[in-house]
């Protein structure tokens, strides 16, 4: 596996790499960084580091061609122990469900191919030029609440979004997050970025099979967090804000082969949050805090808080299959339920063509979401108290179809102490600096008690 050096215009980072005699490509496009402008201000040293970890990154993706070695090419002079320590982490957490599905347990990831550089001295000070945070707007249901968080906290914020080739066209990812950016009343300038990849779409364990295993997987969280760095540096702004949940932070399953616990959505954990916040500062721009606003909280505070939000929740979109939403993978499965349990159908009104509950493909994903099978689906869902918790309260409301059946055939009850927990706010379950965290927490405590209010005055028949 093999990394070339990156071409850098003022608004575009052209990325190229490879396994073998195979190339591909990713293309970062900016609506409003200059890297001749950032060049100037912070030099080109620092520039050239950020650049080659959203390669690095980027490049990672790769590994579903099972290399046995890796060189970084002309970079080579920038992976530092605290960049091979960091990369390898990543690589073993997040692709560890890839190694689980394909059997893998032997596959220890590419060696280097070289030695490692001396530790360098390239950070940048933050400039500190807007005190706004910079909130990533995916276009789910934890943006919108983590955009009502800021606004009831008191925060003029700028929104962030990015489209990737994936998800579809461009175009119309970016209409769909700018529509519901639209609803933060604090929030200034969206910017934007759009990533354009040439091998996740690829069919290239078709043709060559002979180089790995099927499935293509990139460490997508950690690369919009380095890809984020060049427009954090051109504006000045100290703070990321994600909207990262608690109920991400448990895996799926522990794999008896490894003891390793495999976790879908690892990158989003507070443990990759920890990490890569402390990396991030020591390493690239000292000063610059990465957080998310919703890790002191389960899905059920963040559900229940959506009622605060009325006809906005129309405008939010969570499948990654095709958006806005497919009807027939276990995320949708999995907000629809929690939308029925939480929400009025006058709040959802024209969202859903479907009665997802009753669609085959989804039988399975909903039984994995109850804890009736081995694990819960490899996808971003909470935990299954969590799940049982939307179907108690949607089939109390009068939701039928066979998910539910089954939720009331084959399931008991949650207890009133695992009520109390799911509406918990976990005050130092964080990476928030300390004034943000005072201002947030509250919110947050408010909200989590009114759901916990809420949900028992349903459970109860009231």
């Amino acid at each position: 596996m093999w990394v070339a050096e990156a071409r850098i215009t003022p608004n575009r980072i052209a990325m190229q790499f490879g396994v073998d005699d195979l190339s591909f490509s990713t293309t970062y496009w900016y609506d409003d960084v200059d890297f001749d402008a950032l060049e100037a201000a912070q030099g080109a040293d620092a520039v050239r580091s950020i650049v080659f970890h959203v390669v690095a990154f980027e490049a990672a993706k790769l590994t579903a061609l099972q290399p046995a070695v890796v060189d970084f090419g002309v970079y080579r002079d920038l992976v530092t122990p605290a960049f091979w320590e960091l990369w390898s982490t990543v690589w073993r957490s997040v692709w560890g469900q890839w190694r689980f599905e394909k059997g893998l347990s032997d596959y220890p990831g590419p060696r280097l191919a070289h030695d490692l550089a001396a530790p360098s001295e390239i950070a940048v000070e933050s400039p500190a030029l807007c005190a706004r945070p910079l909130l990533f707007v995916g276009g789910g249901k934890d943006s919108l609440v983590a955009m009502s968080v800021l606004d009831a906290a008191g925060y003029e914020y700028d929104t962030y979004s990015y489209s990737h080739s994936a998800y579809g066209t461009a175009a119309f990812q970016h209409e769909l997050i700018e529509r519901l950016a639209s609803h933060g009343v604090r929030a200034n300038v969206h910017r934007k970025q759009w990533v354009f990849d040439d091998f996740l779409d690829s069919p290239v364990t078709r043709v060559r099979p002979d180089l790995g295993s099927n499935g293509l997987l990139a460490a997508e969280t950690p690369s919009s967090l380095f890809g984020v760095l060049p427009v954090v540096l051109q504006h000045g702004h100290d703070t990321v804000v994600f909207a990262h949940e608690r109920s991400a932070d448990a895996g799926n399953l522990t794999w008896d082969l490894t003891g390793e616990e495999i976790n879908h959505q690892w990158g989003k954990s507070i443990e990759a949050e920890r990490l890569l916040q402390a990396y991030v500062e020591t390493e690239l721009i000292r000063g610059l805090t990465y957080t998310s606003v919703l890790k002191p909280v389960y899905d059920p505070v963040i559900f229940s808080a959506l009622r605060r939000r009325g006809n906005a929740v129309r405008d939010t979109h969570s499948c990654s299959a095709r958006k806005p939403w497919c009807e027939a993978c276990a995320k949708c499965a999995y907000v629809w339920i929690n939308y029925r349990g939480f929400l009025s159908e006058a709040a959802l009104e024209g969202m859903f063509r479907t009665n997802p509950a009753d669609t085959p493909a989804n039988q399975l994903w909903f039984r994995q979401m109850l804890g009736l099978e081995d694990h819960i689906p490899f996808d971003c869902v909470g935990q299954v108290a969590e799940t049982l918790l939307a179907f108690e309260l949607a089939s109390r409301r009068g939701l039928a179809g066979e998910a539910v059946t089954t939720y009331r055939e084959r399931c008991a009850p949650l207890s009133d102490a695992t009520l109390v927990e799911l509406f918990a706010v976990a005050s130092g379950h964080h990476t928030m600096r300390q004034d943000m965290a005072a201002r947030v927490l509250p919110v947050l405590e408010s909200w989590a008690s009114d759901g916990l209010a809420l949900a028992r005055r349903a459970l109860a028949g009231r």
